[in-house]
């Protein structure tokens, strides 16, 4: 593996001040399925009985299925081709809080901004450090996270 420095001609595979973002929303019924896949029985997720006797009086959305769409963002986004450099990438770290419920059709805007980049000769890559959330529109982030990715170029 090439640990050197990176070849100062090219483009930067990633920088600071990058950003990427998407918009999605979700259903009860993609709630209460996400919830049933990954294991958590936790009834917020499908009994809207039980939902509107709990403290958010409504169904609500895991926290594993908001930061799960918040990790797939940041991989796929740092990890695209489509501006003629191939990258590779390896999410190393990612950290979230959760401040807010996520309830069904709502329009929820995930974001991420690249705050620092670095070249780490020993890994062969840019380690970059995210930071990100996942917002209601117009209103405070219902999470925030923090991540830290490895992205190489991508050996032909």
């Amino acid at each position: 593996m090439e640990t050197s420095a990176p070849d100062v001609t090219s483009p930067p595979l990633i920088h600071v001040g990058e950003t990427c973002e998407r918009q999605v929303r979700f259903t009860r019924e993609d709630i209460a399925t996400f919830a049933r896949l990954t294991g958590d029985t936790n009834p917020l997720h499908h009994d809207v009985q039980a939902a509107q006797r709990a403290r958010h009086g409504e169904i609500i959305a895991s926290g594993q299925q908001t930061t799960a769409l918040m990790i797939g963002l940041a991989a796929s986004h740092f990890s695209r081709a489509d501006d003629g450099h191939a990258r590779e990438l390896l999410c190393l770290n990612f950290n979230f809080a959760f401040k807010a419920p996520v309830f069904a059709e709502q329009e929820l805007v995930l974001h991420w901004r690249v705050a620092s980049v670095e070249w780490n000769a020993a890994l062969g890559g840019w380690l970059a450090h995210i930071d990100g959330n996942a917002t209601v529109r117009c209103a405070h982030p219902c999470v925030v996270g923090r991540g830290t990715l490895l992205v190489r170029a991508a050996n032909d």
